[in-house]
């Protein structure tokens, strides 16, 4: 509910931190630490910053949902309109990073009407702005359709449109369009510009593709973090200025580079060159072609998420070999998740079928999805596109440590050799006893991804598995994931990353219309 005194004002909201910081109960470091930083009403703020380097940490605050005294320490203060952020939380709509954590109701229309009815908004306002919300973000489906049936996509839409229909001050958007086809990202984006120059709300975005908000803000902020490139203290100020001043001088592309920020035209495994792939795609083809080495086969596939309803997607034909990647592509909505948690046994066919082959099945059935968790563990590894929905232990290490040690029955060494290495390659060491819910996105994100790495699975099957990191983090991901596939594992990735399918993938199939088609193979 928002404060009385967030409520009572309109028009944009201003911004002070002096010496603020934040740390997570549990945790030794703080989020963020000394940050001083001035928004005026009306600003338009894109914030960038490395995994990790506190950016959810100061929209939570921002919004005023960081928690009670005893969920973290607070040092200096924070405040929107001269008002204590807490105290002020009518003032600020946020649209977090799982998009799927806000979402209350059980219908589209009245989730995003709710935050209007909260804030006392006259009920004959309320309905055209909910219209006009779903319009501005594209998504198109019945008010009374049940918001658990959207994909993650559509979420991420949907939790945008309740924001942009409450007309707060302050729109904090953390990574709003990470899990958004190409379309999308430009439709959200078009959306959140529509809504400023109608209402002169102050935007605080948050998101590491620079590019896709260059043009829509008048001011980059970049956050320090421990592994940054200068000797400031987590939190602090790593740049700040209009986005020509701050991403035009080459010395400070670089330096920003070696921070993970995404830089315009530098990519973090070519530098200033082009895109290219990762791995040698002509010798890829020539091996397979020589050892076929498929692992799992869907034929005549029709998958969907309920035996109730029409299948989402028919007639996929479509094969994982191993050393193999595929990438899946496709709208919001279109059933690229579905099509992955049916291919791994999570789901059942709902016509044709999925065949493990005797390489991967080794003794076991045919049918994965018959198959005991003991048996799936070492066999088909999936990563959710929620990454707190395959969580199960109060700590980063335990939930490491769990598929080899309670379901593969590891070792103590085995266990030791799989995670340790995990930890480091993928910057989790320092946070092996943190809570994986405190986590930020994209830390969540290489958990969930190292989790299922852990048990040595002979196939990959991972859903935007480059969500929410920064340059460095997915270079080091796209890495240990090439050299996976050089090992014989295979992959299929549901991605709407095309750096992600240029580095990696062999194969490509594209699901729209409830069609998948292989629209590009490695020669």
């Amino acid at each position: 509910m928002p404060g009385a005194s967030g409520a009572a004002r309109r028009g944009p909201a201003g911004v002070t931190a002096r010496g603020w910081g934040w740390r997570h109960a549990g945790r030794k470091a703080f989020a963020v630490s000394g940050l001083d930083l001035d928004i005026a009403p009306g600003e338009r703020v894109l914030l960038l910053g490395a995994s990790g380097a506190g950016k959810s940490t100061l929209l939570h605050a921002l919004a005023g949902v960081l928690g009670a005294a005893e969920e973290g320490e607070e040092h200096g203060s924070l405040t929107v309109d001269g008002v204590p952020a807490p105290l002020a939380r009518g003032r600020a709509g946020l649209v977090l990073q799982d998009p799927e954590g806000q979402i209350a109701m059980a219908r589209v229309g009245d989730e995003v009407a709710f935050g209007c009815e909260n804030l006392a908004v006259p009920r004959e306002q309320i309905w055209p702005r909910v219209h006009r919300a779903l319009d501005d973000v594209g998504l198109a489906v019945p008010l009374d359709h049940p918001t658990s049936s959207l994909s993650g996509g559509q979420k991420q839409r949907l939790a945008l449109a309740g924001i942009l229909a409450m007309e707060p001050g302050l729109v904090l958007l953390d990574e709003p369009t990470a899990n958004l086809d190409p379309a999308g990202v430009e439709e959200v984006r078009d959306a959140v510009r529509r809504s400023l120059e109608r209402t002169g709300a102050t935007l605080v975005v948050v998101e590491h593709r620079v590019s896709v908000w260059a043009d829509l803000v008048d001011r980059v902020v970049v956050l320090d973090a421990p592994h940054g490139p200068s000797t400031s203290s987590v939190g602090s100020l790593l740049a700040d200025g209009p986005p020509d001043a701050v991403l035009a001088d080459r010395g400070a592309r670089r330096r920003l580079a070696a921070s993970g920020v995404w830089v315009p035209g530098w990519h973090p495994l070519t530098g200033e060159e082009p895109a290219r792939p990762l791995r040698d795609r002509s010798r890829t083809a020539v091996e397979r072609s020589r050892n076929p080495g498929v692992l799992l086969a869907g034929e005549a596939l029709a998958v969907g998420r309920s035996t109730k309803a029409p299948p989402t997607v028919t007639g996929v034909d479509l094969r994982l070999r191993a050393g193999h990647a595929v990438s899946v592509t496709g709208p919001n909505g279109a059933g690229k998740s579905t099509l992955a948690l049916t291919l791994a046994g999570l789901l059942p066919a709902l016509g044709g079928c999925v065949d493990a082959l005797a390489p991967l099945a080794a003794g076991a059935s045919a049918n994965p999805y018959k198959w005991r968790s003991a048996q799936l563990v070492t066999r088909i590894g999936s990563v959710f596109q929620e990454p707190e929905h395959q969580f199960l232990t109060p700590r980063v290490i335990d939930e490491l440590e769990f598929g080899p040690r309670r379901v593969a029955r590891m070792g103590e060494a085995e266990v030791r050799a799989a995670v340790d290495p995990l930890l480091e390659r993928l910057r989790l060491t320092k946070l092996a006893g943190a809570n994986p819910f405190t986590l930020s996105g994209g830390e969540k994100r290489r958990l969930s991804v190292a989790t299922m790495l852990a048990t040595s699975p002979r196939i990959l099957m991972l859903d935007e598995p480059t969500f929410g990191q920064d340059a460095l983090t997915w270079a080091e991901l796209v890495k240990l994931l090439a050299e996976l596939l050089d090992q014989g594992t295979a992959l299929l990735a549901v991605t709407h990353d095309e750096d992600f399918t240029t580095a990696l993938s062999d194969s490509v199939y594209r699901v729209d219309s409830g069609r998948a088609a292989l629209v590009e193979a490695a020669a």
